[in-house]
């Protein structure tokens, strides 16, 4: 297993010899990464069966997306409130945080304090044709003609590798069937994000005025993640709690991470770890006097177990010095109680970016 230099922390897992490998090459494939998603939560993941020529098509279909000017973006908006998360999320509507909504007028206050501070990014959300409780959002084809076609393949393509890497973490973990994990993942309960952080004035992070992507767990199995190359996401160090260092990114590899589910599933064992998205290492060229970010363009694709699945703990985490450390939850249940902050019941204005 190699390191990145820059970071000390990431290791970096090939699967070029997953598709045809031995048993033994599997073995060894699955032990690096789970050997990863315990002590840090995030790898990268190179030679992982998705095109290079295909995420550059992913990644010119997003900025086409999102140079488009604002009134046909929303032709396809984000609908009202946490439940059905598709379409498009202009900046300023969603809100990133760790925080747990609990209801109450407490809770409230709460929410709108948080709000204080929004998140400056743009983003459309993609699932599948056939996720019944969260229809897609699509612009009309004539806006942007060959869009929906290409991610509704891109995103069955992504599967395909999320299936591969829920194999692997199986065998690694010791479940006896690669198999297993796929039995709570038909596929169509996972969401492709395509994210757009506009150029921002440098000093409106610094202060906290504005905020990219504060930091946060993912609430499914694993996130992966392609990036550009601009930077700007931070992983927290599993060795100083508090302090995050960067995840350089690597032309065309994953990012792979572990959500809130998984690490519940496997009793701790697999770590899902604090990350966020901040000032990126290099900035732009002075605009009137003010130093302004690079934009930024990155793809994650959640994978979530289905909406009825339990999860619960697997036998193979647990032992009489490793107790039980959660009780059962539903997905769909867990969701909701997440999403409450994310998205208002009531659209908010679009902000200014610049």
């Amino acid at each position: 297993m190699k390191v990145v230099a820059e970071m000390g922390a990431i290791p970096i897992v090939d699967f070029s010899a997953w598709s045809a490998g031995s048993p033994a090459e599997k073995q060894r494939i699955a032990n690096e990464l789970t050997d990863a998603a315990r002590g840090v939560g995030f790898v990268y993941i190179v030679n992982h069966g998705v095109p290079d020529d295909v995420l550059e098509q992913a990644f010119a279909w997003s900025k086409k997306l999102f140079d488009l000017p604002h009134e046909k973006k929303m032709l396809a908006p984000h609908p009202p409130g946490p439940n059905v998360h598709r379409g498009y999320s202009w900046p300023g509507l969603e809100k990133v945080s760790q925080y747990i909504h609990k209801d109450g007028e407490d809770s409230d206050a709460e929410d709108q304090e948080l709000r204080k501070v929004e998140d400056c990014k743009e983003s459309y959300e993609v699932g599948s044709e056939n996720c019944e409780n969260m229809p897609n959002v699509w612009l009309p084809d004539e806006v942007l003609p060959g869009f929906r076609g290409f991610m509704t393949d891109f995103y069955w393509k992504c599967f395909g590798t999320a299936q591969d890497i829920l194999r692997a973490l199986a065998i690694g973990i010791g479940l006896g069937d690669e198999d297993f994990l796929l039995k709570f993942h038909n596929g169509h309960n996972n969401q492709l994000r395509l994210l757009h952080y506009p150029p921002i004035e440098k000093d409106k992070l610094e202060t906290n005025a504005m905020a990219r992507m504060p930091a946060h767990t993912d609430w499914g199995s694993i996130t992966m993640l392609f990036q550009d190359d601009c930077g700007g996401l931070q992983v927290e160090d599993p060795h100083t709690p508090g302090k995050f260092v960067e995840a350089v990114p690597i032309k065309n590899a994953i990012i792979m991470n572990v959500g809130d589910l998984l690490m519940r599933w496997s009793n701790d064992y697999l770590k899902s770890t604090l990350h966020r998205v901040t000032l990126p290492p290099l900035q732009s060229e002075p605009v009137n006097g003010k130093v302004m970010t690079r934009a930024r363009y990155s793809i994650p694709y959640f994978v979530s177990p289905d909406p009825s699945a339990v999860i619960e703990c697997l036998p193979a985490c647990a032992d009489e010095k490793n107790p039980v450390k959660y009780e059962p939850v539903v997905q769909e249940d867990y969701r909701r109680m997440r999403a409450k902050l994310q998205y208002p019941e009531k659209p908010s204005t679009p902000i200014a970016v610049a």
